[in-house]
């Protein structure tokens, strides 16, 4: 097997003592439920390779910005992101956010594959997870087995999107119970350097258009990792929103941020090159070399994948063959291809890495802090990157 990553050094043989260093350090779900979920070796990505990277994360932030910039206002483009139409209004009524800064906390998922070929598959732009694996695990273990991890930078990037935001509490779901949620509210928290505190979503509640807390504090800015689209379908979606709309709340990521993550959105920035609209010819140039043919119909005639405009670990993916029969689909994360439109991408391979725990596709991922790219996020996985797959931690080779 022969590919552009290497995987470096062997699992160690008191992986207990290893896991509880890692829970010490913030990242508790090393193990879950008896099931190794973080891969005790190293993968290790030429320079040259994590270079481009950094260029072509660079290059699609301000490509997909510029889409973003393009279909705000128009409802026409918000329906074909599948944005639910409760959030039309909010997203209309305030303003976009400086160039670049739509999102502030941002992860791209990119296919690497066995030759170093770059393409995007999608943009958390709302919610990404993973930020432990990338900024607290990673680091810590490129040092340990002595390779460079360009992820030391990423809590000072926090700490300057923080400094410019100022929440004054980080919210998610079930605080205290759901271990990977907390924990990474927790870290950006600590990170962020502010007097911020955590709370649980679910005992928020909005009077006169005021969010408050459990114990009935208000709160003026927030940090949520809450996926926006959920607004539409929660019961107090509505109320929060009104809390927005009235300038009682401020939420970061803003309300803009639902757009790039939309999986549309590339449907839309591809159809735009297609017609040679919108993009200079630098930015055509980085479409076609790291961009994947995407639509909002299943009109490719190669192999291709389909996914929820708002599918997240996974969830939604089918994967088709080049006779558009089924190949593969996901059967562990939660399916919202009822909720949201599918989008169609052309298909890519993900390099195969081989482990001390077998064999495996591996995924790439790319944080965008304070607009800028940084943090290595590695996935081992299937052929579908789900819920289900591993931690890897990937690190730079030496020059």
């Amino acid at each position: 097997m022969s590919s552009v990553f290497e995987v470096r050094g062997t699992p160690h043989g008191d992986r207990a003592a290893r896991v509880a260093q890692l829970e010490a350090l913030g990242f508790a779900w090393a193990d879950l439920e008896e099931e190794e979920y973080w891969l005790d070796q190293i993968v290790a990505m030429p320079p040259e390779l994590y270079a481009e990277l950094v260029q072509a994360s660079k290059a699609l932030w301000r490509i997909l910005d510029k889409t973003v910039r393009f279909v705000a206002g128009k409802h026409e483009f918000y329906e074909l992101l599948g944005i639910p139409d409760l959030l039309w209004d909010t997203l209309d009524l305030l303003p976009l956010p400086s160039e670049g800064l739509i999102s502030r906390y941002a992860r791209f998922d990119f296919a690497i594959g066995d030759d170093g070929a770059i393409k995007l598959l999608e943009l958390n732009a709302d919610t990404p997870t993973g930020y432990v694996e990338a900024a607290v695990a990673t680091p810590w273990l490129c040092r340990e087995a002595g390779i460079a991890s360009p992820n030391e930078a990423m809590a000072a990037k926090v700490a300057a999107a923080w400094a410019v935001e100022r929440p004054e509490a980080a919210a998610c779901i079930a605080y205290g119970e759901h271990l990977e949620d907390s924990g990474t509210i927790e870290a950006l928290v600590r990170h962020g350097g502010l007097d911020a505190r955590c709370v649980d979503c679910l005992e928020l509640w909005v009077e006169d258009g005021v969010l408050k807390d459990g114990e009935g504090l208000p709160i003026r800015r927030m940090f949520a990792l809450y996926p926006k689209e959920w607004l539409a379908f929660d019961d107090g979606g509505e109320a929060l929103l009104y809390a927005i709309d009235s300038g009682n709340l401020a939420l970061f990521n803003g309300p803009h941020s639902i757009i790039l993550q939309s999986k549309g959105l590339q449907a839309a920035a591809w159809g735009l090159f297609e017609l040679g609209l919108l993009f200079d010819e630098e930015e055509r140039e980085a479409i076609e070399r790291y961009m994947l043919p995407t639509y909002n119909s299943p009109v490719l005639e190669d192999s291709f994948v389909s996914k929820s405009m708002f599918g997240r670990e996974g969830g939604s993916v089918r994967l088709y063959d080049e006779r558009g029969e089924l190949e593969l689909a996901d059967e562990d994360g939660f399916d919202t291809s009822a909720m949201f439109p599918l989008v169609y991408q052309k298909r890519a391979e993900l390099a195969s890495i081989r482990t001390a725990a077998g064999e495996f596709r591996l995924l790439t991922g790319m944080f965008m802090l304070n607009g800028e790219p940084c943090g290595l996020l590695g996935r081992a996985g299937g052929l579908i990157t789900g819920n289900t797959s591993h931690f890897i931690p990937i690190g730079v080779k030496e020059s």
